[in-house]
This record gives C-alpha cells, structure tokens and sequence, in this order.
C-alpha cells in the first residue's frame, strides 16, 4: 500500500501588492528586488481574512478535485505558522468549518518545511490503513512582516494549497520523504516575541519583536546547501538520476537560491516550477501551491516522477519523491 494524492486544490487572496506598490513603502525598486528575489509581485489578505479562510478554500477545491466529501476524511493536517489563533489549533477551526466530523486535526509547525513535514505524516498514517488524509499549507505571512524592513517586506506573500491523500498502489505515490532539523540555526529565520518566552506586550509591538528576522546572507548559504543535499538523498534512496526527475517543485523563497540549487544539480530548467514572481515566499502554502498549478496546467502527467524540496525556519530541510 502507498499513499497516493488523489486531489489538489489552491487559494490566493484578491490583493495584489507589487513591486511599484512597495517603492511607495520603503526604500527599494522594483529593479532591486526583481534582481535580488525574482519577486515582481505578491497576495495579500483584506482585512480579517485569517489563516483558516484561505485553508477552507484550498481544502474545498482538493476534496472535489478527488472527489471525496469532508466526511469521509480521517485526518487533518495543516502546516502553518501564521495560524488564525495561539490556541486552538488552525486545523480544528477547519475541521468543524468544513464539516469534516470524523478527522482528527492538528497544526504542523515547520514553517517552509511544513507541508513536506506534514506529507510525511499522512503518508505513515495512510501506510497504517488510514484511509484519507487532508493535508493542506496555509499561510498569512503578511502578519508577521515588518512593513517597514525592506530587507524582509519583499520576500512574503500569502496563500494557500492542499491535497487529498488516500490509498493507492505499490510503487505509486509518496515514494520515500526525508526530514531534517538544526535547532542551533534558530536564529537565521524567527520572530523573537509573541510566544511564552517574550509574551504579547506593549514592548514587544514598540520593538517589533512579532515580526520576522532573518540573516539573509547567512540563509542564503545553508538554504542552497541544505536543499542540494535533501534532493540527492532522495533520489539516491529511490535509485534514479537527477535527469529521471519530470518536475521539481522546490520552496518558492527566493530565485537565487532556486537558480543556484539547479546549477549545482544539472536539472533541465524547463523541470522547475516556479510561481516565486507572481505569489513571492508563502512558507508552508508555497509547494502545495506550485503543485496545484502543475497540476492544474497539466504539467505534471500520469507516472510522471514529482521532486519536492523546501528549506526553512527551525532550521529545517526536507524533500519528498512522488510517482503521480
């Protein structure tokens, strides 16, 4: 038995935030950032629209694509760090707004790594006779982005994607995932306030310690390096060559990193996804997203093998290896 995705399904909100829109905020240029990112615009939430609405559209358009009811599904599994609230958990809040009453559900706090953390998940569960697995990437990175770092502000943007997992046969499917984690490096990527080591408080908002930090250059480094090495462990551990990939959809952060993972692998350009330029970094909705849409444009074909690989906060890294 393997776990096999039977549907996909995404969500971007209406707003549009451009490049031209953030020469108007900071100081920056839509020639800076085109260069430095690859990012020529992003999604933003309107005002009260929370983690769990864009999840909800996401997950409805995955559970008609596979043409599965909310019912029928066992477990929920939403990769986010931007979840509408501390406690409960986000994927809770979706369980009873999709009327999913049979699943369990819970948060998967990984941050890029997410949805790849969370497929893991599914995927041992539904080796374990489960039947369906909704696991969905939802982010509203715009609430935790300093609007007045330039540095940060042009990287993120919000949406959301899901999929429906489910049975399938042998040699089908999540063929193998790989999972790694570097709490040392904790500090490349955070947000320092908000969480019980530095509570909500008026000092942290006045030092805007709720929003992302990053070490850019730093990042950049290990990002390159650490997704190099998830995506030859997978191969390897599967026993095909790089050039047996059809389509490889790696965490959408930044295209310098995009560019220098494939020079260093030797894939064909035409096998990468990407969407950076249109939706910019979502976190964990980025890969479900890019999947979607390969999907979606027929890109992606029956027996075609699907390399998924992400780099992000905690440190962590992760890639998974898919026969569609």
């Amino acid at each position: 038995m393997s776990s096999d995705f039977l549907g996909t399904g995404s969500y971007v909100p209406k707003r549009v935030l451009t490049n031209a829109d953030l020469e108007r905020m900071v100081e920056t240029s839509d020639a800076w950032i085109v260069e430095r990112t690859g990012i020529r615009e992003r999604r933003l939430v309107e005002s009260g629209q929370a983690c769990s609405d864009l999840a909800i559209e996401a997950a409805q358009r995955a559970l008609v694509a596979a043409k599965v009811t909310a019912t029928d599904i066992d477990l929920i599994l939403l990769a986010t760090c931007t979840g509408d609230t501390p406690l409960p958990s986000t994927a809770c809040l979706l369980q009873h707004r999709l009327g999913a009453t049979r699943a369990a559900a819970c948060d998967i706090s990984a941050a890029c790594c997410g949805f790849v953390y969370a497929l893991s998940i599914a995927d041992a569960y539904i080796k374990n006779g489960m039947r369906y697995v909704l696991v969905i990437g939802s982010e509203v990175m715009s609430a935790i982005t300093d609007w007045s770092d330039r540095n940060t502000c042009v990287l993120f943007g919000d949406g959301a994607g899901a999929v429906v997992l489910g049975q399938g046969p042998q040699h089908s499917g999540i063929l193998s995932t790989h999972l790694h984690a570097n709490g040392r490096l904790s500090e490349m990527i955070y947000v320092p306030g908000g969480g019980s080591k530095e509570p909500a408080s008026k000092d942290v908002l006045e030092n805007k310690r709720c929003f992302v930090k990053m070490k850019g250059n730093e990042t950049f480094k290990i990002a390159v390096k650490s997704m190099e090495e998830a995506v030859k462990e997978a191969v390897e551990a599967n026993g095909v060559a790089i050039q047996d990939i059809d389509v490889f959809i790696p965490h959408q952060a930044n295209m310098r990193i995009l560019k220098a993972v494939n020079q260093r692998l030797g894939l064909a350009q035409e096998k990468v996804m990407i969407n950076l330029d249109r939706f910019g970094n979502t976190s964990a909705a980025s890969i479900p997203l890019a999947l979607d849409e390969a999907v979606l444009s027929q890109r992606i074909q029956k027996g075609n093998l699907v390399l998924l690989a992400a780099f992000g906060a905690g440190l962590t890294w992760a890639s998974a290896l898919i026969r569609w």
